[in-house]
């Protein structure tokens, strides 16, 4: 008894579709809105999170200190690749002026300090998350991930995964001179 050769085929058609479905979905750009946060126009969370112990001079994070001034929360980790692609527009964001505040996570001290000694430190302020609890809290889903707090506490942006430059350039300064005009400088 001799098989329909539609029989033999059906496996193959359907390992072509499923390839086709998945080929689409890895080169489609990612949305970042498909995970869209829950905080945008609301106050940033309560943070109390100490300064990596060895940054002379340089103060952790507490949630006052986010009224009166524009902020950038940039979350950050040594072993985080994306990270390091990102450092020079985080670098730039400070060299043109803006507050810059980071948020060590889930990275064992020692492993932040000599990520940032190496690289460099852009942050006016260095928070050490390594429990991950305010990442919890301000929705973290991965790093790098960047917040933009305007001068009266309320995040008013959320970038997921690395800032190149172009994204630098057409989405996060925009968004930083169009807050900084509502109240004077950042």
């Amino acid at each position: 008894m001799k098989m329909p050769r539609l029989i033999f085929l059906l496996p193959v058609a359907l390992v072509a579709l499923l390839a086709i479905a998945f080929t689409m979905l890895l080169s489609t750009d990612r949305n970042r809105d498909i995970i869209p946060s829950a905080l945008l126009s609301r106050p940033a969370p309560t943070t109390e999170l100490p300064s990596l112990v060895g940054l002379e001079g340089i103060a952790g994070i507490s949630s006052p200190d986010f009224v009166g001034d524009v902020t950038v929360v940039n979350f950050f980790a040594s072993w985080c690749v994306p990270c390091l692609a990102e450092h020079p527009a985080i670098t730039e964001l400070t060299r043109r002026g803006y507050r810059v505040w980071g948020i060590n996570y889930r990275d064992p001290e020692p492993d932040g300090l000599d990520w940032l000694a190496r690289h460099g430190n852009p942050y006016a302020k260095v928070g050490t998350d390594q429990e991950a609890r305010a990442g919890l809290d301000w929705g973290v889903t991965g790093v790098p991930e960047t917040f933009i707090i305007d001068r009266q506490g309320i995040i008013r942006h959320k970038h997921s995964g690395p800032i190149t430059p172009q994204i630098l350039a057409q989405e996060i300064v925009p968004i930083l001179q169009e807050l900084a005009d509502e109240g004077g400088e950042p």
